[in-house]
């Protein structure tokens, strides 16, 4: 991670970020809190424990002398994949977990944030401050990850609930496309202000001329694709789309229901009619790539993308890159459990940029590297072609 600047109301931002991880939670009867329908769904009880877990590990328990564990079960139920800190409860086990109760997740949290509010009253180095804010970008990260999961949650039971929020899609109004010049351009975060080591290494690629469009790609962009045989032309997918296709018999974007021939989405405000004017949503690089193929064109890499941006209105979505995830030049992998944050994905996973309607505010940058395996969709992504 690098942090460089200070942060006078770090103490206020905490408050305020845990208040806000719980209030996403308010639509949220007590059965929906451990259920987990699929593997890469977590339970929002695990979601609470694990990001109170994280500021307990990595900055009470190192930095707050006396400090008492509030049990010394919770890192086993609530470490995610640091492996240098010990066992833990397997991923696709975290919704066999009826206890810890709800009630007693929120008590932890109450007690965590109760002992590092009072932590944070007094002068701390600079070394914790950064600990901590690390911690709160990484309660941001597990916002809008909740938010994905509760959607799956609810848009998987046929009462097809909805969720108290502000969050929405609307039209996109842009048209016409966005010109980069050919030429070398710098790439990577470079400003005195919080960034994730995947941004570091600020470097020179060059770029060819093309175009990127302002506008993503709407549901009735993509309803044509589907209605022009799309998902069975094998022709538009790459051999492992295809076979995901196949063998998943996938025939349109995740949360998509004909019913007696009307097209209907599952949206966080409940089942409705498909509104082709929005940003076609939850779609999987495989299927973002075809639909790109379809239409002759292409996915931006994430260096055009980036460059891109300054021009963009991004944030609806967040957007496919036809770049994999690679470390930049002269990455360098913090040291301990949190050199685990983000290295060792750096295989098999595609890059996404810009925003989501569930991502928290401030919490987005033009160099913000986002990833994800070529399949997933359950993430609030979309569509932008380049040319």
């Amino acid at each position: 991670m690098h942090v460089l600047t200070k942060q006078p109301n770090i103490k206020k931002r905490f408050l305020e970020i845990r208040k806000h991880t719980e209030s996403i939670c308010v639509s949220l009867e007590k059965d929906d809190f451990s259920v987990q329908p699929v593997a890469f769904v977590s339970p929002p009880k695990w979601h609470l424990g694990h990001t109170t877990w994280f500021f307990e590990q990595f900055v009470l328990s190192i930095y707050k002398e006396g400090y008492t564990l509030f049990s010394d079960d919770f890192a086993f139920y609530f470490n995610s994949y640091y492996n240098s800190l010990g066992d833990r409860i397997l991923r696709v086990n975290r919704g066999n977990m009826t206890r810890p109760t709800i009630d007693e997740v929120l008590k932890y949290r109450t007690y965590v944030n109760a002992h590092l509010s009072e932590f944070l009253s007094n002068d701390v180095a600079q070394e914790i401050l950064d600990s901590v804010e690390i911690g709160l970008q990484h309660e941001q990260q597990h916002q809008e990850l909740l938010m994905y999961d509760i959607k799956y949650i609810f848009g998987n039971q046929p009462a097809f609930p909805t969720l108290e929020t502000d969050s929405c899609l609307k039209p996109e109004k842009e048209n016409g496309f966005v010109d980069i010049k050919e030429g070398v351009y710098d790439i990577g975060h470079k400003e005195d202000t919080f960034c994730f080591d995947n941004e570091l290494g600020l470097h020179k690629v060059y770029l060819q001329e093309c175009k990127i469009s302002k506008n993503l790609v709407t549901n009735g962009d993509y309803l044509e694709f589907i209605e022009a045989g799309g998902y069975n032309n094998f022709n538009l997918w790459h051999a492992d789309g295809w076979d995901w296709v196949q063998n998943n018999k996938i025939q349109a974007p995740l949360y998509w229901h004909k019913v007696k021939d009307t097209w209907k989405q599952y949206t966080l405000k409940g089942l409705r009619i498909l509104d082709l004017n929005l940003p076609v949503s939850h779609v999987s690089f495989y299927e973002a790539w075809a639909f790109a193929e379809w239409k002759g064109m292409r996915l931006p890499t994430e260096f055009e993308w980036e460059i891109a941006s300054r021009n963009l209105n991004y944030g609806q979505l967040w957007e496919w890159t036809n770049s994999a995830y690679l470390p930049y030049p002269n990455y360098q992998k913090a040291e301990g459990a949190l050199g685990e944050y983000n290295g060792k994905f750096m295989i098999n996973t595609m890059v996404m940029r810009g925003a989501s309607i569930a991502t928290p505010k401030h919490h987005s940058r033009p160099t913000y590297r986002n990833f994800f395996t070529p399949e997933t969709r359950w993430q609030f992504s979309g569509i932008r072609l380049a040319k």
